[in-house]
């Protein structure tokens, strides 16, 4: 029997605790509107909660790690190698995601989901289904029920994140070759010219991005994945760890949880999760802006408008973990700032 994805059930945003938020914002200290997006933002938060006042603390992150087989055509600055040693470093303490993480008091957990060795460490979380996708140039990257479990796991561990209290899920990745995926998956999406699309990822020169685009022209060509089918897309020139936040995306959703994608990459995932059940969009915000020339036509597929615009291109999770200080400021105002009738100031008449 063949396969598939589970139902998952996504509730609606409560606008009815929007408009009361709404109403209470406006009785705040303050000229109407004069604390723009962050207003907008509390307002999104609460429908997102069903809560009058939102609660996003404590925030987790999640970072899934795979490899990449088309990284055997020279499309990244970086060799394969550095996933795992990035894996290493994450487990450590020494990257960024591990700075901006400790800086807003979030849980982190490292996910093994398909790097290309075995690494016995005790902090980090093996979930692997193979050893790195195939190379998405010469075959599909994964056969279907290999993708399946990806997003089903991703599922997973985003609902265990939330079973610990988590009240915020950040999303990242690491994984040498995955911006041609995201690349490759965005084109398949939106069907618009790889020139667009396709950027330096980890520092590639201009002379290898073409490269690049025709390592994807040729893939996109032989693979043919179905633009309407998004697991038919993962398997062919997916990655598993984007398929990994997939399935994570659609854990918070489904709890009602706020979810901040971060970057290019991140947001390919979320284009993908939008394809297997569009209420999940209603649950996200995007973090930053990236550079990467797809993450604008990403962004603009979801309907969305990043929170911060940093020229920030890492991954990791890291731009998504520097805004959620912006979240939690949001919420703070709502709790914590008088009305006026509280100050004892006049409003407005």
């Amino acid at each position: 029997m063949e396969k598939r994805l589970p139902n998952i059930t996504i509730p609606p945003l409560d606008d009815e605790m929007g408009k009361t938020v709404r109403e209470y914002v406006d009785s705040l200290t303050k000229p109407l509107g004069s604390l723009g997006r962050l207003e907008e933002i509390v307002i999104e938060l609460a429908k997102m909660t069903s809560n009058p006042f939102p609660q996003i603390t404590r925030p987790g992150v999640i970072v899934f790690a795979a490899d990449h087989g088309v990284t055997a055509e020279g499309i990244s600055a970086f060799p394969k190698e550095v996933t795992e040693q990035m894996v290493r470093n994450f487990l450590n303490g020494g990257a960024a995601i591990n700075v901006f993480s400790k800086s807003i008091d979030a849980h982190l957990r490292i996910i093994d989901i398909g790097v290309s060795v075995d690494i016995e460490e005790e902090e980090l979380i093996s979930k692997k289904i193979r050893y790195g996708t195939a190379n998405f140039y010469q075959e599909d990257a994964m056969s279907i029920i290999e993708a399946i479990n990806a997003v089903e796991i991703g599922y997973e561990q985003g609902q265990q994140m939330i079973n610990m209290g988590v009240k915020c899920l950040i999303l990242g990745e690491m994984g040498i070759g995955n911006t041609t995926s995201s690349s490759a998956i965005l084109a398949a999406i939106s069907r618009q010219n790889l020139e667009s699309l396709v950027g330096s990822g980890t520092g590639i020169t201009a002379e290898r991005i073409i490269h690049k685009q025709k390592v994807i022209r040729k893939a996109l060509k032989e693979r043919k994945p179905n633009p309407n089918d998004p697991i038919d897309i993962l398997s062919k020139v997916g990655g598993l760890e984007i398929a990994g936040m997939v399935g994570a995306m659609l854990a918070g959703a489904s709890n009602r949880i706020p979810i901040l994608v971060d970057g290019f990459i991140s947001t390919t995932a979320a284009l993908v999760a939008k394809m297997i059940s569009s209420q999940v969009t209603e649950y996200i915000f995007i973090g930053h802006r990236s550079v990467e020339p797809g993450h604008d036509i990403a962004i603009e597929l979801l309907g969305k408008k990043p929170l911060l615009d940093l020229g920030m291109r890492l991954g990791e999770g890291s731009g998504a973990a520097m805004a959620f200080p912006i979240l939690h400021s949001a919420t703070l105002m709502l709790r914590e700032m008088a009305t006026f009738t509280q100050a004892g100031i006049s409003n407005k008449n």
